[in-house]
């Protein structure tokens, strides 16, 4: 069973490298977003724009994907929810998410929002850095390799 790769595409900072690594592995890839993203001109990459709306294309994607495709998403619920469908979720930052982290990153999720709507500032993400970009990369290799291996 071929693997594909996901990319929650709006907010996404690791595009082109994914772009790299799924050709490298001869691997399709999905950019879904709610608006026309420019992709390189290319069989192995679908561009697909969704309606706008709330979880229009965290929906599409769990929708598609089957046990073991990839996703790219720093989207915490859709992480869940590809995880429930034997997905794979990486963050754009290089963090796999798993059945054994994700319940954590909603509990943390949870409580940020919590603190958020009393009207806290909370400063937002981190800057994303190179070595985000590195550990991305590492991870989505290791983890494309690894799936390859299991079919």
């Amino acid at each position: 069973m071929p693997v594909n790769i996901y990319i929650d595409a709006d907010a996404c900072p690791v595009k082109e490298e994914t772009y790299k690594v799924a050709f490298r592995h001869g691997l399709h890839t999905y950019v879904i977003s709610n608006s026309y993203i420019q992709i390189p001109t290319s069989n192995m990459i679908s561009r697909i724009i969704v309606n706008a709306g709330p979880d229009v294309a965290d929906d599409w994607i769990v929708e598609n994907i089957a046990a073991g495709d990839i996703v790219i998403t720093s989207d915490i619920p859709l992480a869940a929810r590809i995880l429930t469908k034997k997905g794979h979720a990486i963050a754009p930052y290089g963090r796999p998410f798993t059945e054994e982290s994700i319940g954590l990153a909603l509990a943390q999720r949870s409580i940020m929002e919590h603190i958020r709507s009393t009207g806290e500032i909370t400063g937002g993400p981190p800057p994303f850095t190179n070595a985000n970009r590195s550990r991305f990369l590492q991870i989505l290799d290791q983890t494309i390799v690894r799936q390859k291996r299991e079919y």
